[in-house]
Order: structure tokens, then sequence, then C-alpha cells
């Protein structure tokens, strides 16, 4: 039986979601972890029965930046208080001009284009990755059919191109990420998967896509009004 401290469900809130509990309800606590501190106290509430982990990524001011954040730390922390399931979210720029503003999409691939953040937890022995399909299918079919009961548009597939950040993409650049096939752009979904994959955790990642990005057909003709 769980007890108060302890939780199999995680969630990552994104930017803007800082909160998923209300006042009052839920326990905080801090985590300590090899990797130093997580990016924010983490809450450990009751959601439909289950009890629920959370944390934000950036921080409850969003004061961490994108190449700054410890997903380790984070994702460890988890681990340790019991989570085998983690939801995340993130607030992502569209590539592609059939993902509008405002579309719920539930990714199942990324091509990570960021460099220097660390993304294992073996520094000192060679340990593979399989990472062909980086989120859980079974959290994937659960977070597909939450979103097509609400009645809002959504996209079940779609590829995310992860960048270093802070800084947005060049409008070349991303003509150049769309080409590849990309659909949506963000700088924080690698590598926090990884990490998660190597503690054995399930990961899903439903995003929603909030503006558009620069080299994206409807942004080239947004800029020209």
């Amino acid at each position: 039986m769980e007890n108060e401290k302890t939780a199999t469900i995680g969630v990552i809130g994104g930017s803007g979601l800082y909160e998923l509990f209300e006042p009052g309800t839920a326990d905080e606590i801090d985590v300590p972890t090899p990797f130093g501190a997580t990016s924010s106290p983490i809450s450990i509430g009751t959601m439909s029965g289950r009890r629920v982990a959370f944390l934000t990524r950036h921080g409850r001011t969003h004061s961490v930046a994108p190449h700054r954040i410890e997903h380790r730390a984070n994702l460890w922390a988890l681990r340790s208080l019991g989570v085998r399931a983690v939801v995340s979210s993130s607030a992502v720029g569209g590539l592609h001009p059939d993902y509008a503003p405002g579309t719920f999409v539930v990714t199942d691939q990324l091509v990570d284009r960021t460099w220097g953040r660390a993304d294992t937890y073996f520094e000192d022995e060679v340990q593979h990755l399989s990472f062909a399909d980086p989120f859980d299918p079974v959290l994937r079919r659960a977070a597909i059919d939450a979103i097509a009961a609400l009645d809002v548009p959504f996209r079940p597939t779609g590829t995310c191109v992860v960048i270093q950040g802070p800084r947005f993409s060049s409008r070349a650049e991303s003509v150049w990420m769309r080409e590849a096939g990309g659909h949506t752009i963000n700088m924080t979904m690698s590598p926090e998967v990884p990490p998660g994959r190597r503690a054995r955790h399930r990961h899903g990642q439903p995003v929603v896509r909030h503006r558009r990005g620069r080299g994206s057909r409807a942004g080239r003709r947004r800029d020209r009004r």
C-alpha cells in the first residue's frame, strides 16, 4: 500500500504547468540525489485514487534555463519515491503547417539536436540504450484516448526536434528541420527521456503547440502582415 511519501505515477510540468494539486491537498518534499537538486520540490498528492508525484521542469518561477536542467536528478528523485510511469508536458513550437497552434500532440519520435547535456547515469562504463521508440506505447495510448475524449484538436503522432536553447531557431533552421520530418520543436524533451528509460520509467509526453515556428509556412504568412 502506498504511503504519503510514495507514488507510482510521476508528472513533470513544462512551461505553464507549475501546480497540479489544490492548495493544502499535497505533501511537499525535497529529495536529495547524487546529481544535485531537483528543479523544484516534489509535491505528492492523490488524483483519481492514485498517488501522484509532481515537479516542475523549469522550477516554479521558470528560473531554470533549458540547458541547465538536471534531468537525471529529477528522474532519480521520482524513481526513489516509487514512480514507475512518468507523464510530462511541454509547450512547443510548430514546424509543420498541419500542426496548428492549440493542437495537442502525442509525440512518438524525437530528433535530438542538443549538445553537452548529460543523458546517462553511467559515466564510467558502457551501457547502450535501445531508443528506436522513445515513448512507452501504453502511456501513449492512454494519452490518445484521454485527449480524444476532450474534443480538442490533437494529433496522435508527431516528431519533435529538440534544440539546445535558450535561443529559438533561425528561419533557415526551422525550414531545414521541417523538411527533415519535424512537426514540433522544443528545448527539453531530450535528455529528459533517456535517463527516464535508464531508470526503468514508462515515459509518455503529450505536448501542446502554442506558437508558430519562424520557418513554418503559416509563420511566414504572419510575418508578412
